[in-house]
């Protein structure tokens, strides 16, 4: 059995590229290249691009890749129900895929041997003098409001017709693992949402990289991105907001994973985040259950209307 290692990218259509690139420029990433009807983004790290935007008439999530630990793993995903033949990539940056589909749809691409990005320039985290901890001495915090480099994308969340059986699509082809779960308010059953994380062994992996809820209305919740630290989320907001783009909620904190965050909607109607100090668990990590109310998911910050639960 094969293991996944990381995401590699989100994919969308959209009618508009350039106007995708000027959000997306603004919201922290990069542009890698435009070529064959789409357009390539990526953050700071080493993925060759992030966020994929085919040109189409209407928007729409087409799905995710995920990069795989050898080319054996593209093999044996290639025998499963419903996958490709394993693929040269016809993307930017080259390498191997199989594509296949969940239940509801979506499109997710296991990828491997894809081309490396050399790391682009980020500031390092600012130390932070918290009461009874004084990290920077004889220095002081100087920052501009301005767009924050996206580092990674961190992980994505679907609304699904059968939250079981999604699951375990996933697990079945990924090897992921479960980090907590959702039950109905109140409730001690059954499960209607689950926090899947990589399998690193004892290495540090965030808390989630895919979240799957139960819903009659199927489709992506959000795409999320890493950024350095609670600065970049707060001088990007300033800028973001000042650009004139649509806010959807934040800043707060989240409950289930721990992490600061912003949300914001791209033009096209797609829902984006902003994060930084998420949780980071190893393979011991013991998943949880929570059966509280929506609201009660944000520790503290703006409250998420009720739409942004939908």
């Amino acid at each position: 059995m094969g293991k996944a290692l990381d995401l590699a990218h989100v994919t969308y259509e959209a009618p508009d590229l350039a106007l995708m690139e000027r959000f997306m420029t603004d919201f922290g990433l990069v542009k890698v290249a435009s070529s064959n009807g789409a357009l390539y983004l990526r953050g700071t790290g080493h993925q060759h691009h992030l966020h994929v935007t085919r040109q189409a008439a209407q928007p729409r999530f087409v799905g995710a890749a995920f990069e795989m630990s050898c080319k054996e793993d593209l093999d044996h995903l290639a025998t499963l129900p419903g996958s490709s033949p394993v693929a040269r990539s016809q993307e930017p940056g080259g390498g191997w895929e199989v594509c296949m589909r969940m239940p509801d749809g979506f499109e997710m691409r296991a990828i491997w041997g894809r081309e490396r990005a050399m790391p682009l320039p980020l500031r390092a985290a600012h130390a932070f003098n918290a009461g009874q901890r004084k990290h920077r001495i004889n220095g002081s915090i100087r920052v501009k409001r301005e767009p924050c480099p996206a580092i990674r994308l961190g992980h994505f969340v679907l609304h699904v017709s059968n939250h079981d059986e999604s699951v375990l699509w996933l697990q079945e082809r990924f090897q992921m693992l479960p980090s907590d779960h959702f039950l109905p308010p109140g409730q001690d059953g059954p499960v209607v949402g689950t926090f899947l994380r990589f399998d690193h062994g004892q290495e540090l992996v965030d808390h989630h990289s895919i979240l799957v809820l139960q819903s009659e209305r199927v489709g992506l919740h959000h795409c999320a991105f890493e950024v350095q630290d609670l600065d970049a989320i707060m001088t990007a907001h300033d800028f973001l907001v000042g650009q004139g783009w649509k806010l959807d909620v934040g800043v707060g904190r989240h409950l289930m994973g721990s992490q600061v965050f912003d949300y914001w909607i791209d033009p096209f109607g797609f829902r984006v985040e902003h994060y930084t100090d998420g949780d980071v668990v190893n393979a011991q990590h013991k998943a949880g259950s929570f059966n509280g109310t929506a609201s009660e998911t944000t520790q503290w910050g703006m409250e998420p209307p009720p739409e942004f639960f939908e």
